[in-house]
Order: C-alpha cells, then structure tokens, then sequence
C-alpha cells in the first residue's frame, strides 16, 4: 500500500529552528522523517573576509557566467538534491525537505543564486534567511567555478544589503580557502542574536540594484578588488 507523503515542515517551525541553530537532515531522498542538527562548532565565511582568488576576480570581471537571483530556485535545490560522482550514499536534501524550502522560498525566507551558460543551469547555491543572517544550504557546480562564482556574488549582495553573517554549517577544506572559520556554537548564536533586525535590502532587491546601476559583475565589488583576495 503506497503511504501518502508526509507534508512539508511548516513555515514557522524551520525559521523557530534556524533561529535556534539547528536545522534538518534526512538519511536519503526518499526518507520521510527528519533529524534536527545542532553542530557544536559552526562554520562562518566573515563578509569582510571572502577569499576570492585572483583567478576567480578575474572569471566574475569577464562576466563567463550569466548570475540570477531566484531565478530557478526549484531547479537549484533539486541539482543540489542530485547524487554526487563522489558520493554512494544519496542525498540529505529529501522531498520532504525539499518541499519545506520551496515553501520557505515562496514565504520570501530561501533564495538562491544561479549561474547560467547561455540558458544552461551549471551552478548555484541556495539557503535560508531570517534577519539579517543567509544559512547557506548547498550548492552545486556544472562547470568550472560556477558555484564559487555564485558564492562570490552572494558575499557581495549580502554586504550590499547590509547583512551580517552568512552561515556554512560544517568546515571543509574547500570552504576554508575561501575565508570559512570555525567558531563554537554559542559564539554563533551570539551572532545571530547581533543580527536581529531587518537588512536594508532583501538579496533580489540587492541583485535588482545592480542591474539597475547597469554594473554588471563590477557592481558586486568583488571583482574590482572588494574584498580579500588570495592569489
């Protein structure tokens, strides 16, 4: 007998847990229960701190990748939900979690930053926001740097928008060059508890005053040398 599928978390209880410091993960795609994770120590990029490379400055001033904000949420997650050449174990991100985020999406709480070649998805990045902190979920490449060149545009907007901190839940090696420190969980939540209050802008407003500026990847900042760069 097929067991219907269990509905999304709602709204308000994954924002009560992200303001909390804890968020979901499931054992597979196809997995209808959730477990709640609260690492003892949490990774943080420092908006002041990116590490965008010279190489990479370079790659986001030649404009090699068209970048949307929101554009293609629903395709972002389910790329990052797609199995890994790396990875057996499937995904964490399960339907049921990935329902959750397209209704934290539609509520104006998840956003996500695509990059497009031609009219080709080949990388992005989504996660969630409350205040003025981004808790970054995932992200995914199909090309060479794409999800970096998206993580360098999201540091830039966020700065734009007067956010305050942009959570990496776990350290790896890869986040660590770009600028990813590890901090115990209760210096964290003092961050967030800093962080309280609306930013200037929201990231598609960000995003849209860029294009109006007519600034193209210049107008991240970034790319121009806004930022630490790391050869």
């Amino acid at each position: 007998m097929h067991l219907p599928a269990t509905p999304p978390l709602p709204v308000e209880t994954l924002l009560l847990a992200y303001r909390s410091g804890i968020f979901p993960m499931a054992e597979a795609r196809d997995d209808q229960d959730v477990f709640w994770v609260e690492p003892r120590e949490r990774a943080i990029i420092p908006l002041d701190g990116f590490r965008c490379s010279t190489s990479l400055r370079k790659i986001i001033r030649q404009d090699r990748f068209r970048v949307t904000v929101d554009a293609a949420f629903e395709r972002v997650i389910r790329a990052c939900a797609a199995p890994r050449e790396d990875d057996s174990g499937g995904s964490w991100i399960s339907e049921r979690i990935e329902a959750s985020y397209v209704a934290l999406h539609k509520a104006g709480h998840a956003h996500s930053v695509e990059c497009w070649r031609g009219s080709e998805l080949v990388g992005g990045l989504y996660g969630v926001t409350f205040d003025r902190v981004f808790c970054g979920e995932s992200m995914f490449s199909r090309a060479d740097n794409a999800s970096k060149v998206a993580l360098a545009w999201l540091v830039a907007l966020m700065r734009r928008a007067g956010y305050r901190v942009l959570d990496c839940q776990f350290m790896t090696g890869h986040l660590g060059s770009l600028g990813a420190i590890e901090l115990p969980q209760a210096r964290y939540l003092e961050l967030v508890a800093a962080a309280r209050g609306a930013p200037a802008m929201t990231l598609p407003q960000a995003y849209a005053s860029v294009l109006a500026a007519g600034a193209g990847a210049a107008g991240v900042g970034l790319a121009e040398g806004d930022g630490d760069a790391a050869g």
